[in-house]
């Protein structure tokens, strides 16, 4: 019933991915300018160096007598590729200390953008989490505005951890599924291929199982910082694994619907699918959430879904939206 409820939830508020559509393109269109100012001096530094233009021009002379069928000038083309190329890699080692510069540049410009990406979900999780209890159309903006505070020191804990844990398990993953298993014979590239989308999906479904509770603790909760973060990771009465199903479903899902939106649609469904993605995870948060605190919320404008032992609230605590 969770994932039903969630899919009702998510259609209800469907209106949102649409704001965050807008939010996420400003965040990306900021972001790739960034990218592109730290990127392209080294792209710069490497086309304009003599190294790549033997390079480009070995290629050229090895097309034109492949063409023509000269074997000699073959050899000749093979010859200066190598040594071009050669010298072109010994160029870049040289350069290794201001590449890994541009590294960090990148990474931090990354960081950034999942704060403010995260200052989004934080804002569309409040406005779902206002839609579910009191069937109010909290406006997107004014909402991310009121939850500034909340929202940043959410994300100032939230993204580092992130980042260090989706770090780790992708490069374990790269290192185990395409440099250990490759060393065994019978494993071909699909095969490698299989694993490491299975994993990338194990991996994403654990890590939104074990940080499903810290929005909706927040947000419906009405729970500090500390308190949210450790509610989040205790699992004592959560039914773990049950969750952690719930979300490999959906992470298929998402998966394969991005897919084909990219593959069938040349990208365009994407700019939909891709913020709705978020949508339907936070969607499913708070109806988990709703339904483990035994909490009445609203899934469309004529369903309620009550528990089976409804809480009385009292005139204080309703007017705290608890």
């Amino acid at each position: 019933m969770k994932f039903k409820h969630s899919i009702n939830v998510f259609i209800d508020n469907f209106s949102v991915t649409y704001k965050q559509l807008l939010y996420r393109l400003i965040i990306t269109v900021i972001a790739f300018v960034l990218y592109a100012l730290i990127i392209t001096p080294y792209i710069k530094a490497v086309t304009g160096s003599p190294d790549y233009i033997h390079l480009v021009e070995g290629v050229k002379e090895f097309l034109q007598s492949l063409v023509r069928g000269n074997p000699e000038q073959i050899g000749l083309a093979t010859d200066k590729i190598e040594s071009a190329a050669a010298a072109l890699l010994e160029m870049i080692a040289k350069k290794r200390a201001n590449i890994a510069w541009g590294i960090v540049g990148i990474i931090a410009v990354h960081a950034v953008e999942k704060f403010f990406s995260g200052l989004g979900n934080y804002a569309a999780a409040a406005v779902i989490n206002d839609k579910m209890a009191l069937r109010a159309n909290s406006p997107f903006l004014l909402t991310l505005v009121r939850n500034l505070k909340e929202a940043s020191l959410y994300n100032l804990m939230y993204v580092p951890l992130s980042l260090v844990y989706d770090g780790a398990c992708y490069i374990g993953i790269y290192f185990f599924v395409f440099k250990l298993l490759a060393l065994l014979p019978f494993v071909n590239i699909l095969a490698q291929l299989f694993l490491a989308v299975t994993a990338v999906v194990v991996v994403i479904a654990v890590k939104m199982t074990f940080t499903s509770d810290w929005l909706p603790s927040l947000i419906r909760g009405k729970a500090g910082q500390k308190k949210a973060f450790v509610n989040t990771f205790n699992r004592k009465n959560k039914k773990t694994f049950n969750v952690l199903s719930n979300f490999l479903v959906l992470v298929l899902i998402v998966f394969a619907v991005n897919m084909i939106s990219v593959v069938f649609t040349f990208g365009s469904a994407a700019l939909l699918t891709i913020p709705s993605s978020y949508i339907i995870f936070i969607c499913f948060e708070f109806v988990n959430y709703y339904d483990r605190e035994e909490l009445k919320y609203f899934i469309d404008k004529n369903t309620i879904i009550k528990p089976e032992k409804e809480h009385t609230v009292t005139r204080e605590q309703f007017f705290r939206g608890e």
